[in-house]
C-alpha cells in the first residue's frame, strides 16, 4: 500500500466525477463550504459519500444545493443521516428513516443505492457508479477482543465509544450487525448483476477494507467502521476506484492496486489544522496524471 496526496486537477478538459463527504453541515461553517460549492464544469457529476448532516431537512437543502449544480448527483448514506436527534421533528428511526431519506432523494433528482447504478460516460469511462449502503457489523474488533462483547467493553473503558450507540437505531431489525448483514446480501446481488464489460466506482460511507484503520488515533473506533465481509469486493466486483469518508483522515491509498479516496471534509476543528483549503473536491475520473498507476 502507498499513500498520496488527493488532486482537484479543475484543468482537465471535459466534464469529470468528483467526490466528496462527510460536509457535517451542523457546523455553520461547513454549510458555508456546502453554499460556495460548485462544479467546475456544468456536465461535472458529484459523489457524496455519507454525513451530510443529522436533520432530513438539512440533508434535503445541501443534497438540493449540491444537485443544483452538478449535472448528476450520487449518495451513499453517513451514519449521521441515519441518526434519530431530539432536535430533528422527522422522528423515523432505522430502515424507516432511510427510506424516507431516498425519497427524499429521488424527489431532488439524487441518486441512492435504492437507484439503478448510473454508467459514467465521460473521460475515464465508461465506468458503473455503484453507491453502497452497508453498515458496520462489529468485526474490526480492537487487538486483543474477541468479540463484540470483548470490543465493547474495550471502548467503554477508554471512552471511545460511537454516538450510533444511542443515535442510530436498527428498526425493525435486532441490531445493527443484522441490519448490517441484511444490506450486505442485499448488496452483494445487486453488484453481481452489473454489467462486466467495463468496471466499477465503489461509493460506500465506510471503507471496504481494514486496512485504512490502521492510522486512527483510537483503534476502537474501527469497529464502528465497515465490516470485513467487503474485504475482497473491491476486487471481486472491478473496481477502478473505492470512494469512502467517515475517517475524517482525507488521503489516497491502493489495495490489491485498487484506488481508495477518502474524500471527507471533516469538522471544522479538523480541517483548520491542514494546509488545504477545506471542502475541495476529490477527482475520480478521469484520473489525475499523478495517480495512474
Amino acid at each position: 500500500m502507498t499513500a498520496q496526496p488527493g488532486t482537484t486537477d479543475p484543468t482537465a478538459a471535459g466534464p469529470s466525477l468528483w467526490a466528496i463527504s462527510d460536509l457535517h453541515i451542523s457546523y455553520p461553517e461547513n454549510r458555508e463550504i456546502v453554499a460556495d460549492l460548485a462544479a467546475p464544469s456544468p456536465e461535472d457529476w458529484l459523489i457524496v459519500a455519507g454525513d451530510v448532516a443529522e436533520t432530513v431537512a438539512s440533508v434535503e437543502w445541501a443534497l438540493g444545493t449540491l444537485r443544483q449544480r452538478f449535472a448528476q448527483v450520487i449518495w451513499s448514506p453517513g451514519n449521521h443521516e441515519l441518526w434519530t436527534t431530539p432536535h430533528d421533528p422527522v422522528r423515523l428511526r432505522g430502515e424507516a428513516r432511510y427510506t424516507h431519506l431516498v425519497e427524499m432523494c429521488r424527489s431532488l433528482g439524487v441518486h441512492t443505492p435504492e437507484d439503478p447504478f448510473l454508467v459514467w460516460p465521460g473521460a475515464g469511462g465508461p465506468a458503473t457508479i455503484a453507491p453502497l449502503f452497508t453498515l458496520y457489523d462489529y468485526s474490526f474488533l480492537p487487538p486483543g477482543t474477541g468479540n463484540k462483547t470483548d470490543g465493547l467493553a474495550y471502548a467503554y473503558r477508554t471512552g471511545i465509544v460511537c454516538t450510533d450507540e444511542t443515535m442510530l437505531h436498527p428498526d425493525p431489525y435486532p441490531s445493527r450487525e443484522q441490519w448490517c448483514w441484511q444490506r450486505l446480501a442485499y448488496t452483494e446481488q445487486r453488484l453481481a448483476e452489473v454489467d462486466p464489460r467495463w468496471p466499477t466506482i465503489l461509493a460506500n460511507h465506510y471503507p471496504l477494507v481494514r486496512d485504512p484503520m490502521n492510522v486512527l488515533r483510537y483503534p476502537e473506533f474501527a469497529m464502528w467502521c465497515g465490516t470485513d465481509r467487503t474485504a475482497d469486493w473491491h476486487v471481486r466486483f472491478r473496481a477502478a476506484a473505492m470512494v469512502y469518508g467517515h475517517l475524517h483522515i482525507p488521503r489516497t491509498t491502493y489495495y490489491d492496486g485498487v484506488r481508495f479516496e477518502e474524500v471527507s471534509v471533516g469538522y471544522p476543528r479538523e480541517w483548520r489544522t491542514r494546509s488545504t483549503p477545506p471542502g475541495r473536491l476529490r477527482r475520480i475520473l478521469p484520473v489525475a496524471a499523478g495517480l495512474l498507476r
